[in-house]
């Protein structure tokens, strides 16, 4: 958790400047349209069970609970503004793990599902594609839109990585243990585009994990920080060039030394913002 809270922190490193905006909590009902209603009771009364919460990875506190309808409004918040500016992202959220009927993963609900359903819901976009790019397949993700034509899955992750059991995206793309910069960048480059064109998506939300870096602690691949940066500024030179929206959340990135995660989260924002100007997305 600490890599959230020093994420400020890294980017004034960066000199960026930065305009941020405060979301408001996501309203209960809409956590309940993408999860169990029973589970997300026991979410907000921190009353998740042992079992579950072991699948999660650590307790669900009141505290937690607060912070997961704060992260759900942040990633709805920044979709909200990629529509209207072109870019935004989102401090925090790519909760991708988290199903149906629960939590998993680190995940206790799914932001980016929350949020895409409800932009569809409102009328807001009637085309959205999910883009995974953390080491971890998005599972609960690709779960919560199995079947659906409006909500479009891809992941590019690590074969051999978690969960165990993958789930079926609208594209899965599983890689090698060590793939490196070079070889990753250009299966993204044969992908993504493909999709785009074929999906013309209203708004892209982006799962932007640093995991796939070589020395975390979770991943399998070995991508360096010019790789990670460079695979950013391409999702969203992409998006942007097509006059798709996209908004953008952390995802997953782990290492004992929590600063430089935070720092790999922090170049991707910065990444981002840089290809989203260059292509008169800013407008702020």
């Amino acid at each position: 958790m600490d890599k959230y809270s020093l994420l400020l922190a890294a980017l004034a490193e960066t000199g960026q400047p930065l305009a941020l905006l405060t979301p408001e909590p996501i309203a209960r009902h809409w956590l309940e349209a993408v999860h169990d209603p029973d589970y997300v009771e026991a979410v907000l009364t921190a009353s998740v069970s042992p079992e579950r919460q072991r699948r999660i990875g650590f307790p669900v506190t009141a505290e937690v609970a607060r912070r997961t309808l704060a992260v759900a409004g942040g990633t709805w918040l920044a979709a909200c503004h990629a529509l209207a500016h072109g870019y935004a992202a989102n401090g925090a959220g790519g909760s991708h793990h988290a199903l149906p009927d629960g939590g998993a993963g680190y995940c206790v609900t799914n932001d980016l599902a929350i949020t895409a359903h409800r932009l569809v819901a409102e009328g807001r976009a009637s085309r959205i594609l999910i883009v995974d790019l953390d080491v971890h397949q998005g599972d609960g993700t690709a779960v919560i839109f199995a079947g659906r034509s409006d909500v479009l899955t891809f992941s590019m992750h690590a074969e051999r990585n978690f969960p165990v059991r993958k789930a079926r995206s609208s594209l899965d793309v599983e890689l090698p243990d060590g793939m490196a910069d070079a070889a990753y960048l250009a299966l993204l480059a044969a992908e993504l585009p493909v999709l785009l064109d074929s999906h013309a998506p209203d708004l892209v939300l982006f799962q932007a994990g640093v995991d796939p870096h070589g020395d975390d602690r979770l991943g399998r691949l070995a991508l360096t920080d010019d790789g990670l940066a460079a695979r950013d500024g391409y999702v969203v030179r992409q998006c942007r060039q097509r006059g798709i929206a996209i908004a953008s959340t952390l995802g997953g990135g782990y290492a004992a030394d929590r600063m430089a995660v935070a720092r790999r989260h922090a170049a991707g924002l910065v990444a981002q913002w840089q290809a989203a100007g260059d292509l008169g997305a800013i407008d702020v």
